[in-house]
């Protein structure tokens, strides 16, 4: 019978620090605890002598460090007691008692009750409830909030089946095998009795009883992987870890958390199809917003039923959404039990640990926007707190940009989830006055990847400002654009995609824009980034204007050889979000103004031509950095 454990009434009293198994495994001379389990325990072919000899062990173990044994274990202890007792009364028979082995020793004696319930006086009493759920390798390998973790499921369940035929290792690395030929990987029945033998003597080498873990890992490296870590890698996913999912009896109690989805998808009819379904939500219906909240809460449960479609615009009031129910959501579900009994207070939990430990400006944010979406006011104001410590303790411009969308989009539709947007305002207000301000010395003198950071905070900051930013505010990021334009070293990037920006805002016309082209692409330096920044958004406006246009045509025209070979990734990397329509257009443009000008009648130049297909050739066959497939 598993035993509940007792509330623990201090939360924050520190654990134990004692580990049992790496106590005897120091005594038995091993460096790792891991390892001595294996030899001592998983090769172990008596399990009625082992369980005896674990027994034994934790026996003494508790003699020796009986001071080390903390007042929460005690308690804990006690009330498994107290259950067994009850067990006893109520059952004919033996009772079977599944605990950790460190409680052996204060299970297989029960001292008087009377003791027992001092021990337990005055705590207070709650109702639980358990129920069994489907696991996974994977999920054992991870951490789960409890301390005695596997970080090997995969080849202790391999031992645990291999063991009454004792050819554990053979048949680890047939399957070994059989993993890597699946991925098209050499790996022959040679390669795997060569690994078996290397195997059998590094573990003679080591003094061990047989391949453990290491020796396999070791010799599948060298034999099956040939020194590559890659192949290795997968063998460790698929084999050592797994992802083996348990199964349950149709007739067993769900968790809390799985009977509270399932209430609620009752109540809001939304069955768990495992077909795919596109379904419209309207905001101002009551049923709708709880649907939203719902799949909003399962998404911070790691539980992703709902895929917002963020395809389609639909208003304020209106959200799109694909649902999608998988069988590993199950596990994911019973995962997310630990931090609550309801969907509504396991995301609650979620969200205000997370708000608790931000350190950046943009988590915090982010937490924040999440929140509100959940429609959780303790996660909010959780949330709006951490917003705040982290911006005070910012000090990148950067950092502060970058948290500007989602708080825009957390202001623009706060009121549709019950939240006073003006509270949020203030927070975008603040972040937008200290990031506007450093904005131009952050793009002062930096590097290529710091550049491109800074062109997506001046993008992101831009979009929020235009979606939430009141008129005073609006100016203050203006007048942030403006100096960053004006800055002689500044980067090129930023410094262009400002440029685009104020000329689209209209606060600089197309001859003042004109003007700072010509100027940027007759310096050498910095020439190709200020092109590509201006360039990066929409092609419509710039194929519309004909003097913006003719710089940079020109610009290209006038580039030599070597010179649009090393210009040609960043300007690719520009234009890679124009629409195919806009490609055309600039297609066209490029055409007309190529007739434009007066020709001779054609000639064909065949060493010309075959220069030009050459260098075609060339550019198509090597890779450019940063852009991708050429096209």
């Amino acid at each position: 019978m598993p035993l509940p454990a007792s509330p623990d009434p201090d939360p924050s009293r520190p654990r134990a620090s004692l580990d049992p198994l790496g106590t005897l495994a120091a005594a038995a001379g091993f460096d790792d605890p891991e390892r001595w389990w294996e030899d001592v325990v998983e090769h172990h072919t008596d399990p009625a002598d082992l369980a005896e000899a674990v027994a034994e062990a934790m026996t003494a173990l508790r003699e020796e460090f009986a001071d080390e044994v903390d007042d929460r274990t005690l308690r804990r202890e006690a009330a498994m007691r107290r259950n067994l007792r009850q067990a006893l009364k109520d059952t004919d028979g033996p009772i079977a008692v599944v605990c950790g082995a460190w409680h052996v020793p204060a299970l297989r004696t029960l001292p008087p009750a009377s003791a027992d319930n001092a021990l337990l006086k005055g705590l207070p009493r709650r109702k639980v409830s358990g129920t069994w759920v489907p696991w996974s390798h994977g999920k054992l390998a991870t951490a789960s909030g409890y301390g005695a973790g596997v970080t090997s499921p995969g080849w202790y369940a391999h031992l645990w089946e291999c063991a009454p035929a004792g050819d554990a290792v053979p048949r680890w690395f047939a399957r070994a095998c059989t993993v890597l030929r699946a991925e098209d990987l050499p790996a022959s029945t040679a390669s795997a009795v060569e690994a078996v033998r290397l195997a059998d003597t590094l573990a003679a080498l080591r003094g061990r009883p047989s391949p453990g873990l290491s020796e396999v890992m070791e010799s599948a490296r060298a034999v099956l992987c040939n020194g590559d870590d890659t192949p290795l890698r997968l063998i460790h996913t698929r084999l050592v870890v797994g992802e083996r999912l348990g199964e349950v009896g149709e007739n067993v109690p769900t968790s809390p958390l799985a009977a509270d989805l399932n209430r609620l998808t009752r109540r809001l009819r939304l069955p768990l199809n495992a077909e795919p379904k596109q379904i419209r939500l309207d905001l101002r219906k009551d049923t709708d917003r709880e649907r939203s909240k719902l799949l909003r809460r399962l998404e911070v449960l790691d539980v992703p039923w709902g895929t917002p479609d963020t395809t389609r615009t639909i208003g304020t009031f209106a959200e799109a959404w694909q649902l999608h129910w998988r069988p590993e959501f199950a596990v994911a579900l019973a995962t997310a039990a630990r931090h609550g009994t309801t969907v509504e207070a396991a995301a609650n939990q979620v969200l205000t640990t997370q708000a608790a430990g931000a350190t950046r400006v943009v988590t915090a944010a982010e937490t924040l926007s999440r929140a509100v979406g959940c429609e959780l006011p303790d996660a909010v104001t959780a949330a709006r707190t951490a917003l705040d410590r982290c911006a005070a303790a910012a000090t990148d411009a950067l950092e502060l940009l970058g948290a500007l969308p989602d708080l825009a989009t957390t202001v623009r539709y706060g009121s549709v989830r019950g939240t006073d947007p003006e509270l949020l305002r203030v927070a975008l207000h603040g972040l937008l006055t200290r990031g506007a301000v450093g904005l131009p010395l952050a793009c002062r003198g930096v590097d290529d990847d710091t550049a491109e950071r800074a062109l997506a905070a001046v993008n992101g900051a831009d979009d929020a400002v235009r979606l939430a930013a009141d008129d005073d505010h609006r100016e203050t990021w203006q007048h942030a654009l403006k100096s960053l334009v004006g800055m002689q070293d500044a980067h090129g990037l930023p410094a262009g995609r400002a440029t685009r920006l104020l000329w689209e805002s209209g606060t600089l016309d197309s001859e003042a824009v004109a003007t700072r082209l010509h100027r940027a692409t007759t310096r050498a330096a910095g020439a190709t980034a200020f092109v590509a920044g201006f360039l990066r958004g929409s092609a419509a406006l710039l194929t519309a204007d004909p003097k913006l246009f003719a710089v940079v045509d020109d610009w290209l025209t006038d580039l030599a050889g070597a010179d649009f070979d090393a210009a040609l990734p960043l300007l690719r990397r520009s234009i890679t979000d124009f629409s195919p329509a806009e490609r055309r257009m600039l297609g066209e443009r490029v055409k007309g103004s190529t007739r434009a000008t007066p020709q001779a009648a054609p000639t064909w130049d065949e060493p010309l031509a075959e220069r030009l297909s050459a260098h075609v050739r060339a550019l198509l066959a090597t890779p450019l950095t940063g852009s991708g497939t050429p096209r």
